[in-house]
């Protein structure tokens, strides 16, 4: 990354950074962990917690049925763009929100949860305070951009942290390679998922004042790490970071680091920053441009990364009709949404883990 590329924001070089250890919750590594900073995507771990957190009180189950509404169908993408009156379990609507990052899928379960989308709202931020995220506030359930969502680096390691520990019945949803419709292939944004020995969540996202944001998870040895990136300038350069800091973090010993509920407060805890102006700019599109090969490949500088040699392994997600839907074990569809199209085979369709 050039030296300049956050010069004229509030940052002085790349975004808040987080890095701890899920068991000991000591943290490894920290930089501007306080500064308010747009989750984008990432919000949609709020939802998934928020979702666990109605199984867990009895409220609604894995196997009851998310309705796509007019509400919800009118988000705009990243979406699924299901017609309002469709349905599909509570268990592929966590998959297609997780995976593909689905605005409209965020809403439809908001929904079908919350009862509405500003009663499930209100439940994401009373769990968010419940938990301790004290410098978090959420307004819809997706993470697209608007007044009054932010959230911290240090904020987004208590979540992930808690999601962990409080239900790792339900870790498969934040490791999976990508799912099928049946019709078409979906692959996670994450591009650590089978490419980082170890890895094995969460989520991604990105708006304009946020940059690239990634919440990763790895686990080696019977260690366990999360790190947070915000505000990086392209896939690749997210990736690349969070996969330098997971490597550490299961490498480096934690002796003397304070714990994630005894880090104070430092920097600017104020401003929201917003750094649309360099991440969606002609100079950072010429960026992310340059971070790619010829074949429209993500360039990824990090030796710790290396490339998937195998096809993806894919879980079903699917539209409820007359019971789950199935598909073909021998059909064939195009992984899209990513800018990397190739050719795989879809497995013998599942609908649960």
């Amino acid at each position: 990354m050039a030296a300049s590329f956050f010069a004229t924001t509030v940052m002085a070089e790349t975004g808040p950074r987080m890095l701890v250890d899920v068991n000991s919750l000591k943290v490894i590594e920290h930089r501007d962990a306080f500064h308010k900073w747009y989750p984008a995507s990432l919000t949609k771990l709020m939802t998934a917690y928020t979702v666990f957190r109605a199984i867990k009180a009895g409220e609604i189950t894995l196997q009851s049925p998310v309705v796509m509404t007019k509400n919800a169908a009118g988000e705009p993408p990243s979406k699924m763009g299901f017609k309002p009156g469709q349905a599909m379990t509570l268990d592929s609507a966590l998959k297609m929100m997780l995976i593909k990052s689905a605005n409209d899928i965020a809403v439809a379960i908001a929904e079908s949860v919350g009862g509405s989308e500003p009663a499930f709202i209100q439940r994401m931020n009373s769990e968010a305070a419940r938990i301790g995220m004290s410098s978090s506030h959420f307004i819809n359930p997706n993470g697209l951009p608007g007044k009054g969502q932010y959230t911290t680096a240090r904020d987004l390691a208590v979540l992930a942290v808690t999601i962990k520990r409080e239900f790792p019945e339900y870790a498969p949803y934040f490791a999976m390679e990508g799912f099928t419709t049946g019709k078409r292939n979906y692959k996670n944004y994450n591009m650590l998922i089978g490419r980082f020995d170890g890895a094995d969540g969460m989520k991604t996202g990105f708006i304009c004042a946020s940059g690239f944001n990634q919440v990763s998870s790895a686990t080696r040895n019977g260690r366990s790490v999360v790190s947070v990136v915000l505000g990086e300038e392209s896939l690749g350069a997210r990736a690349d970071a969070s996969a330098n800091m997971l490597q550490k973090g299961l490498t480096a010993g934690g002796a003397g680091a304070t714990t994630l509920g005894r880090l104070q407060p430092y920097g600017d805890t104020i401003e929201v920053a917003d750094i649309s102006r360099e991440i969606c700019s002609k100079h950072g599109a010429k960026i992310r441009s340059e971070g790619r090969d010829e074949a429209g490949r993500q360039k990824l500088s990090s030796p710790y990364i290396h490339e998937l040699d195998r096809p993806l392994n894919l879980v079903f997600a699917g539209l409820i009709s007359g019971g789950v839907a199935k598909a073909s074990a021998n059909e064939q569809a195009s992984v899209g949404d990513t800018g990397e199209a190739a050719n795989v085979p879809i497995p013998i369709p599942r609908p649960t883990f």
